[in-house]
């Protein structure tokens, strides 16, 4: 019980940490918003210039949901960027502390800041176009967004593999990762217009699974017992990704201490 209540000590202490670099660098959150916002209504007044409500609603789920799933991926896969950018990488990474309680902080910080800026720029987009949401499954899509995080949260840990072995390269490689992504989660398109080998691989992509619950829940008002085939395949996902990424984090932590790589630059 001691332990598992240090351990629960320190994964909070990541989280004020990450809440007290936040505010540190409030003009970059502020900016990033913004952006968020303006990026989103640019996507949206695609339909509202095409007259179609429908499209309108689709575009902005996939703008809007996006980017709640772009924030929580990113800020788990630049969590050693963020601790080389601090200089506290070698002290992190040494510190005695389970890895775990490390990345699950990173994780609960992420989930919440993600909320809170989907929140932000959701109620923009609603209140601009003047959408009617009433008909809207809120807790249905509240549930795929939880339950698909799990499964960006895996790949996250995944991708925060990369800055950790390649110091000058890694953090452009998750922006790769991130890209492919958006290409394969039909965020501004349906899925069936991609190429046959596009579809295949997009079935194992939790965004395709996450934007089609949510967009049936939100425009058609479905419940959760008519969404079950997008409901098992992110199970699965979670299950297999979260500890594989745990897996294979420990595995690149070991080999970036054993050779050296946890230096600040170079």
């Amino acid at each position: 019980m001691a332990v598992m209540t240090r351990e629960l000590r320190a994964s909070y202490a990541f989280i004020e940490r990450n809440m007290n670099l936040t505010k540190r660098y409030w003009g970059w959150e502020v900016g990033f918003l913004v952006y968020a916002v303006a990026a989103a209504l640019s996507v949206t007044l695609i339909g509202e210039d095409q007259k179609n409500e429908r499209l309108i609603f689709s575009l902005m789920i996939g703008a809007t949901f996006w980017n709640y799933l772009s924030v929580v991926f990113s800020f788990i896969a630049e969590t050693i960027t963020w601790e080389r950018w601090e200089g506290t990488l070698e002290y992190t990474m040494m510190a005695p502390i389970h890895r775990f309680s490390h990345l699950l902080g990173s994780v609960l910080f992420a989930l919440v800041y993600g909320f809170v800026h989907t929140a932000v720029v959701l109620t923009v987009l609603v209140l601009f176009f003047g959408l009617d949401l009433t008909g809207a499954d809120f807790a249905t899509a509240a549930f795929f967004m939880l339950l698909g995080s799990a499964s960006v949260v895996g790949i996250g840990m995944i991708a925060a593999i990369l800055p950790l072995l390649y110091v000058e390269r890694g953090d452009q490689m998750t922006y790769v990762l991130n890209s492919l992504l958006l290409l394969f989660s039909g965020v501004y398109y349906s899925i069936e217009i991609l190429p046959e080998w596009m579809q295949v691989v997009s079935t194992f992509v939790p965004g395709t699974y996450i934007l089609n619950g949510i967009r049936a829940a939100m425009i058609d008002g479905q419940g959760l017992p008519e969404l079950l085939g997008n409901v098992w395949p992110l199970i699965v996902m979670a299950v297999v990704l979260i500890p594989l990424g745990l897996w294979l984090f420990g595995l690149a932590e070991r080999y970036a201490k054993r050779t050296g790589k946890l230096k600040r630059v170079g």
